[in-house]
């Protein structure tokens, strides 16, 4: 199969190296000609493991390029993959789908034979019918079909969960463009995983409604943990009671500091605001977006606590500040709320992350970067773990403390147990822990 897949984001480019992989011939299109120019000389512009790699070998094989050129990359294609941006719309909270739109009016012209156009964006409903209706109005005898293929790629592990999905969704309208999407897909009909054949709308709608799902188990999780820490019950224990449970499941009953990242904040703004146009309020979901907005804030208040409710002129030593480990991505991470409170209230606050500083810097001002958790820590009063990168699982607790002024550690991933940071000295504060 010929691939065009438009947009070279995080969803695009890791969409357009796996089905490279698959055999396909893909050619990734995009208009910043810097990001594509790194592309062709193999610099990878995102943090995603494996990625750099897979890029290198499929483009060696010659089954996959880049390019700015939208005509030349449309010709022969059999599907082109729309894969843009769709962040939060100012004023609203609903989906800008500018960038869909866009992309849909100037590929429509170029359609010369029978393509699949299909949206890989992650789109409210009714969103793929008016694709199909704009690219009509620009081309009225094109001959395409229009086919809904929401991604579901966890940042860190999105090889992976593109190579060995829990399952596929892919919403169309007709037998041809089915034919064409099972193709697309055939190398994972031999690893027998489970594709769900369905209406462009329910595909549409099942992209929202599993992260909607998700974000409410992790804010539930949260206000448990709250709880918990009231009546001297233990979060982790009754998470992993809870989660034994087969209709519940152990996935994403993690306490910590409140969700971010580009999905779970935009996708549930944009389903609470499509029930509201159609009448149908999404309660359970509006409530999960305020209590995670309050968490990111009461987070502030829980360190302020563990250093006596004195900020001011404290040296605070933040480890980890990207929304979850293995990104670069810090879109809506808890930090971007945690650190400038922590700062505004005049402590010094000295930062580490793994990946988070080429976008950190900028979104930080104030704060201090450091190579390493110690020397973040180096004569600092607290430190504070909020992103549970795997260095910071196994810090020398012992060596940490030695480095400090002081003896506090906050840990709201609760990452450590707690007897073994008293043990290290440490005046230990976790999240749901007695």
């Amino acid at each position: 199969m010929r691939i065009t897949m438009i947009g070279t984001g995080y969803v695009g480019l890791v969409s357009g190296v796996c089905l490279s992989d698959f055999g396909h011939e893909v050619v990734c299109v995009d208009r910043d000609a810097g990001k594509i120019a790194r592309l062709e000389a193999g610099e990878i512009p995102i943090y995603e493991p494996g990625l750099e790699d897979l890029l290198a070998r499929n483009v060696a094989a010659g089954r996959l390029r880049f390019t700015t050129d939208l005509v030349a990359a449309m010709q022969g294609a059999d599907a082109v993959f729309i894969a843009v941006g769709t962040p939060t719309r100012r004023g609203d909270g609903h989906a800008d789908l500018s960038y869909v739109f866009g992309a849909a009016e100037e590929l429509a012209p170029l359609i010369s034979r029978y393509t699949i156009v299909v949206t890989k964006s992650t789109v409210p409903v009714g969103t793929n019918a008016e694709v199909a209706r704009r690219i009509r109005s620009v081309a009225p005898e094109a001959p395409f079909d229009i086919a809904s293929n929401p991604e579901f790629l966890r940042e860190g592990a999105a090889i992976e969960d593109f190579m060995r999905p829990d399952r596929v969704v892919v919403g169309v309208a007709s037998d041809r463009a089915r034919a064409v999407m099972a193709e697309i897909y055939r190398p994972l009909f031999l690893r027998e995983t489970p594709i769900v054949w369905t209406t462009p709308e329910s595909a549409e709608m099942i992209k929202y409604a599993a992260n909607a799902f998700l974000a409410t188990k992790i804010t539930f999780i949260n206000e448990i943990a709250d709880l918990c820490e009231r009546v001297g019950a233990d979060v982790q224990q009754v998470a992993k009671g809870i989660g034994l449970d087969g209709r519940i499941g152990s996935k994403f009953l993690h306490p910590g500091p409140g969700y971010g990242g580009s999905c779970f904040p935009k996708d549930t703004s944009a389903l609470a605001r499509t029930g509201r146009e159609v009448a149908s309020p999404m309660r359970i979901v509006e409530t999960v977006i305020e209590v995670n907005e309050a968490r990111k804030r009461r987070m502030v208040g829980r360190i302020s606590e563990a250093l006596d409710d004195r900020l001011a002129g404290r040296r605070i030593a933040v480890l980890g500040v990207t929304f979850k480990p293995n990104t670069d991505d810090m879109r809506d991470a808890p930090s971007l709320t945690i650190v400038p409170a922590l700062i505004g209230a005049g402590a010094e606050v000295r930062v580490t992350d793994p990946q988070g500083r080429k976008e950190g810097e900028a979104l930080l001002p104030g704060a201090t970067w450091h190579d390493s958790a110690y020397d973040a820590a180096r004569e600092a009063d607290a430190v504070v773990i909020l992103t549970e990168w795997n260095e910071f699982r196994a810090l020398d607790l012992g060596r940490l403390h030695g480095l400090m002024r002081s003896d506090v550690m906050v840990d709201l991933r609760n990452v450590y147990l707690p007897q073994d940071a008293r043990s290290a000295g440490f005046r230990y504060c976790s999240i749901g822990r007695p």
